[in-house]
């Protein structure tokens, strides 16, 4: 007698099958309709002449992409809520939009607790009642490639965080990433003059490192020993990793208390502080400080830096997921232009273009300025007197008059850490330039590589003694 046919499973085999096409499918129909719809809204509002009119159009319109960008974001999960964390930052997007969009951090679908364990027993090789004297089956967090439980280990009295890979994400976001791609080429030739393509090849090589915990458990004790090496008090703190307890799809980590960065006013006024006062301010600047000397250090010192530095990764604890290993080239590359930026200097920012790779094509009589405007737009976290939002795409930015040829795809990662930092500083109301915090950084580098002399640098202590003891 034949076996009789399972349907079920034939069912399965075809639903998982043509997953990834049901994806694309829903991706291009929803960017389609939120493309066409502000193509359209921009000649409805061209029409209008006056100016507050146009600006409360503005915003209904924004409000009204918000919550489709939101919807795909949340609907599709994955890539998507990477997406929504790099564009729904205050200094880049409509306010609208980063509304709707910050509530997604670390809000991605849970995976079942029982789809969880599978996956933790398989790669830890035990029980989980063998290994975890408890174990919090509701998340702490989700993201798109992983959660994190909070547990405590047998026979120990401090407790421990779990994070577990979302079993079969991995396929779904390469797809995703292939989709975003063909639509960045379509986007880079109509509308934004830029080298998007490169950009999201240089994020599918990440987000694929991204699959390995082995990698990131070994990146999180390189960075961790870094910065204690380079410091007398660690300017972060980073979790140490129990190294008996990693493997490629899950891992074990001290457990570290805190609160998200965003929420750090409403923490403040719990304890009687005014938000808006002396004492917040100079707590938040603080914060700011020590995180952005920790990364001036490990980019310009090392090239070897955590690169996605976005609000639902920091508390005190970062997910390192998303590092980068920077060539020295690059590295030195971009501390010359650090120097650049700090010294207000037109010349060695546009030489330190063409040292990057960074190909440009000029559409303006004052080149020189507007790729200096451009270089600070793209690689420093202060904002221009009275301007809150950047809006680096609006018709009189840079980025319209200076077409970015090429970028090269391994600076992404460093592009990416100063658009992030920035939406922090933005985020805590404080506007600052990482690029004169890091000028003592990038000087040192520079120095130690024999590309400045003493009579060269700024630095009030001058010579190779006094960079050494930096190090």
């Amino acid at each position: 007698m034949p076996p009789l046919l399972d349907f079920k499973d034939i069912q399965e085999k075809l639903s998982t099958q043509f997953r990834p096409w049901q994806r694309s499918f829903q991706f291009w129909v929803r960017a389609a309709d939120i493309y066409t719809g502000y193509k359209v809204f921009q000649l409805r509002v061209s029409l209008v002449k006056d100016e507050e009119k146009q600006e409360a159009m503005w915003e209904g319109q924004h409000e009204l992409a918000a919550e489709k960008i939101y919807a795909m974001c949340s609907d599709l999960g994955g890539f998507f809520l990477k997406v929504a964390q790099i564009i729904g930052k205050p200094d880049l997007a409509p306010a609208a939009w980063v509304r709707r969009l910050v509530t997604l951090y670390d809000r991605a679908p849970a995976t079942p607790f029982d789809a969880v364990k599978l996956v933790l027993e398989k790669e830890l090789g035990r029980s989980i009642e063998d290994i975890f004297e408890r174990f919090d089956v509701e998340p702490l967090g989700s993201a798109s490639i992983a959660q994190v439980h909070r547990a405590r280990l047998k026979g120990d009295k401090s407790d421990v965080v779990v994070k577990v890979q979302h079993p079969g994400v991995q396929d779904l976001m390469m797809t995703d990433i292939h989709n975003l791609q063909a639509f960045a080429l379509y986007m880079q030739k109509t509308d934004i003059k830029f080298d998007l393509f490169s950009v999201t090849k240089e994020m599918e090589k990440q987000i694929g490192y991204e699959f390995d915990f082995t990698r990131e458990a070994n990146a999180m004790e390189r960075i961790r020993q870094f910065l204690y090496k380079n410091n007398k008090t660690s300017p972060v703190l980073v979790p140490r990793v129990l190294k008996d307890m990693v493997s490629r799809r899950a891992f074990v980590m001290e457990y570290m208390d805190g609160i998200p960065i965003l929420n750090l006013g409403d923490e403040i006024a719990k304890r009687g502080i005014n938000p808006g006062g002396k004492i917040a301010a100079a707590a938040k600047q603080n914060i700011l400080k020590s995180l952005t000397l920790a990364y001036g250090q490990m980019i310009l010192k090392s090239g070897f830096f955590h690169a996605d530095p976005h609000p639902g990764n920091i508390l005190i604890c970062k997910d390192y997921g998303q590092v980068k290993d920077l060539p020295d080239k690059l590295r030195l590359g971009y501390a010359n232009l650090v120097l650049a930026i700090a010294d207000g200097d037109p010349i060695r920012a546009a030489e330190s273009y063409r040292e990057l790779g960074i190909d440009t094509l000029s559409k303006c009589e004052n080149e020189m300025q507007e790729l200096f405007r451009l270089a600070q737009t793209m690689f420093d976290t202060k904002l221009p007197p009275g301007v809150a939002m950047l809006q680096p795409f609006s018709e009189d930015s840079s980025i319209k008059k200076i077409s970015v040829e090429t970028f090269p795809e391994e600076l992404y990662s460093v592009l990416r850490t100063v658009h992030l930092l920035r939406g922090l500083s933005v985020g805590l109301g404080i506007n600052y330039s990482c690029a004169e915090q890091w000028r003592p950084i990038a000087e040192q580098a520079l120095y130690l590589a024999g590309r400045l002399k003493d009579t060269d640098l700024k630095t009030k202590r001058r010579g190779r003694s006094f960079f050494r003891r930096l190090l």
